[in-house]
């Protein structure tokens, strides 16, 4: 049983890493888009809800077209 919350305890800290890593991938995204080094058709399809409200966030929703 202790193995077991340990494996359910590491599942949930890897889970909360990998949406930390997303939600800034979005942010370097968003920001890349808004010094015009990238588009938003050049952001992975994975991220692309998340680096969209991050430029609705900026009030650059101009920037999100594919």
């Amino acid at each position: 049983m202790k193995n077991l919350i340990n494996r359910l305890n590491f599942t949930f800290l890897v889970i909360r890493l990998i949406f930390r890593e997303v939600e800034q991938m979005a942010v370097v995204y968003a920001t890349l888009i808004v010094k015009g080094y990238k588009t938003f058709a050049q952001v992975p399809n994975v991220i692309k809800p998340q680096v969209a409200e991050v430029l609705r966030e900026l009030e650059a929703e101009e920037l999100i077209t594919e």
